[in-house]
């Protein structure tokens, strides 16, 4: 063993196994903790980034879906459709006395 010439790092990893076990159970679960930061991290961002996309994606839906709403209202309105009637189809009111009742048996 005298003349045998050991590396710096062979030395410093067989003293470690030897006579320090804890610290470097404890150094390899800190390192084991910080990948598991960095990638939670990551998966947070990329979840944030989402939501604000999805956030902004209802809005516009919420915008459409009323523009909408004012749409099928507009085309609804009971003078708009008389006068369509009125104009394109030359439709009348009908004088109570024209009216006839048919009734099915």
């Amino acid at each position: 063993m005298a003349g045998e010439r050991h590396g710096l790092a062979g030395i410093i990893g067989s003293d470690f196994l030897r006579n320090a076990k804890i610290p470097l159970i404890l150094l390899v679960a800190v390192v084991v903790s910080a990948i598991f930061v960095v990638t939670t991290t990551h998966e947070t961002r990329l979840l944030t980034a989402e939501k604000e996309h999805l956030a902004l994606e209802r809005n516009a839906l919420e915008i459409e879906w009323r523009n909408l709403i004012l749409e099928e209202n507009s085309l609804g309105d009971q003078s708009r459709v008389e006068r369509i009637a009125v104009e394109k189809m030359q439709m009348q009111h009908v004088n109570p006395a024209q009216e006839n009742i048919v009734v099915a048996q």
